[in-house]
């Protein structure tokens, strides 16, 4: 441990879990707590919820939880200390001096050296690709494109050469170990043949984190080879569903916005006309990790994909993971060319402009789509389309973003506006009750038969740890019933001695202060779920006497467990003491 408990808690205390997490998820509040789809699996209706009392975060769905210093881990991949400093600079709480242990020099060291390895084999791409005779073909590549030496440059375009074993030979010359190398995604290992490079015959672009560090490279292969496009596959300092291509340099840009592209060729395109605010995804579709990451810089993106209908698909669901998450999408008309690269080297930057100044909002652009598949002027095919055109209203949560919505929808396509709402609202209310059903169905697909049966067997510690967390007045209530030492099985018996203790020490318990004290990220996940409990809402106004049934009724429960497990090893004067504490559960009433 780097950093104390009482640092630990300092930190968290200064930290609101809403604010730190809706910088990555668009949040919605629902009473006391706030929800959101889950940024850690894919879904469909919000399972994901944050709560401020407890500090704690939790997914129904994927079983995710924890505090902010967990959330950084599971999102960011950050260490334990990592994410303490990070929170710590963020509300400009001055931090000890610390030592690193040998195990995170050894994991900092090995990502210097991945980070450097990456840098060597982008200069020695740059050098092939301007100083050698096969390089040349690779500048002719390029300089066909339209690129000028200058953009060359300014992304260090290289050319990985003919041979299979070109950069692994230099690397190694370069004193980096097989291990390295490979790690790094830049060969493959075989125990006779050696190293084979993962690039060679290509034009490579590399690929830079938001600190303009080389992490990976895409290369696109010269002549009919199969695949066009290879990305380095994941490693330690990689991940393309949480990097944008060119984001180290679109951050900074003084444009409105973020251009969103499908490949870096446009996006290098777009930055040469000027348009440094382009980005692009790194072979892979859109995700709620990159819609969090760009809304860190814009609350506005132009998604300027290619124009066939694989590309319209994708902006389709592209503007829809955005508006998730609180960013405003629009997308660019690229007709009558494929791509952006295309329309620049065809219309130029200026019409490319006024395309970004007439792009249409995602939501009208979907529909403008469904319109395309309609003869409006047959009436029964006029229905249809508003059908389908109500459908994607009804997706809008903020009934006056829907209303504004409806209006111009209403007027675009000549239609009353107030029919049209009537059958928005229709819609909008089978979709909720489709949407508790997908929910309950969705959670339940996640746990299997092992599962489930683990889970019912500690429901009783669960939902009293919970409880007791949540109204701490019970501590009193249960004194000399039931303790810390009635908690016979892990994690319930290590969580309930940290309860326990936190009351005694300070009369009351704050749940994220728990589970900061774990350092292992499925430790802080594990104790948060046990406080997350949401089976029984005690809290809640009612009948009290069946909250008094359902607080006797746990505590019996866990009694029960804990006097039996006990029988299991008792001598046999101990026995008769055990038994005659069993007997007298059956008369126990908890009143409140």
């Amino acid at each position: 441990m780097f950093y104390g408990d009482e640092i630990k808690q300092e930190v968290a205390s200064r930290v609101d879990i809403v604010e730190l997490i809706s910088g990555y998820v668009s949040l919605k509040q629902k009473g006391k707590d706030y929800w959101a789809c889950c940024p850690f699996h894919a879904e469909k209706t919000p399972s994901f919820k944050v709560s401020r009392d407890v500090q704690l975060y939790h997914c129904f769905g994927c079983h995710k939880a924890g505090g902010v210093f967990n959330f950084l881990m599971e999102y960011e991949g950050m260490t334990y200390p990592e994410s303490i400093e990070f929170l710590a600079a963020r509300v400009g709480y001055q931090l000890p001096e610390k030592k690193m242990s040998d195990a995170e020099k050894k994991k900092a060291g090995k990502r210097m050296r991945l980070l450097e390895v990456n840098k060597q084999a982008a200069i020695y791409f740059y050098y092939l690709l301007r100083n050698t005779e096969h390089g040349k073909k690779g500048l002719e590549y390029y300089k066909n494109r339209g690129f000028t030496d200058e953009t060359m440059h300014s992304f260090g375009l290289g050319y990985a050469d003919i041979y299979e074993n070109d950069l692994y030979k230099y690397l190694k010359g370069k004193g980096f170990t097989d291990y390295e190398i490979r790690d790094a995604g830049l060969c493959e290992l075989n125990e006779k043949t050696g190293g084979r490079d993962a690039f060679w015959n290509r034009v490579m672009v590399p690929i830079y984190d938001i600190n303009g560090k080389v992490i990976a490279f895409g290369g696109r292969v010269l002549g009919d080879g199969k695949p066009k496009y290879v990305n380095t596959k994941a490693t330690d300092v990689f991940d393309k569903s949480r990097n944008l291509y060119a984001l180290h340099i679109a951050k900074k840009s003084k444009r409105r916005g973020m251009i969103m592209c499908e490949g870096y060729m446009d996006v290098i395109s777009l930055h040469q006309a000027g348009f440094d605010n382009a980005v692009a995804t790194l072979g892979t579709a859109v995700t709620i990790g990159h819609a969090s990451l760009v809304k860190r810089y814009t609350d506005e993106v132009y998604l300027s994909y290619d124009s066939d209908e694989a590309g319209v698909k994708a902006a389709i669901k592209a503007s829809d993971i955005f508006r998730q998450v609180g960013i405003s999408a629009r997308v660019v008309d690229m007709r009558p060319y494929k791509d952006p690269d295309e329309f620049i080297k065809n219309l130029g930057a200026e019409e490319y402009e006024k395309r970004l100044e007439t792009a249409l909002p995602g939501i009208m652009f979907t529909i403008e789509k469904e319109k395309e598949k309609h003869n409006l002027s047959d009436p029964e095919e006029k229905s249809r389309f508003l059908k389908e055109a109500a459908k994607v209203l009804a997706t809008i949560e903020d009934s006056l973003t829907r209303q504004s919505y409806i209006d111009a929808v209403a007027t675009e396509y000549g239609t009353d506006k107030n029919s049209l709402k009537e059958l928005v609202s229709k819609i909008g209310n089978a979709a909720v009750e489709k949407k508790i059903y997908e929910s309950a169905a969705e959670q339940d697909s996640y746990k299997n038969r092992d599962e489930v049966k683990k889970e019912q067997e500690g429901k009783p510690e669960k939902l009293l740890l919970t409880w007791l967390t949540r109204e701490p007045a019970l501590f009193k209530k249960l004194e000399g019933v039931i303790s810390e030492e009635d908690f016979t099985d892990e994690p319930y018996k290590t969580v309930a001695a940290w309860v326990f203790s936190e009351f005694r020490d300070k009369g009351k318990v704050v749940p994220a202060n728990i589970v900061n004290t774990f350092e292992e990220i499925e430790e802080q996940r594990d104790v948060a779920n046990i406080l997350s409990t949401e089976l029984y809402k005690p809290g809640e106004e009612g009948d009290i006497l069946e909250r008094e049934r359902a607080l006797t009724d746990i505590v019996k429960s866990i009694k029960r467990k804990s006097i039996d497990k006990a029988l299991s090893t008792a001598d046999p004067v101990k026995m008769s003491e055990l038994f005659k504490q069993r007997g007298l559960l059956d008369k126990l009433e908890i009143k409140l």
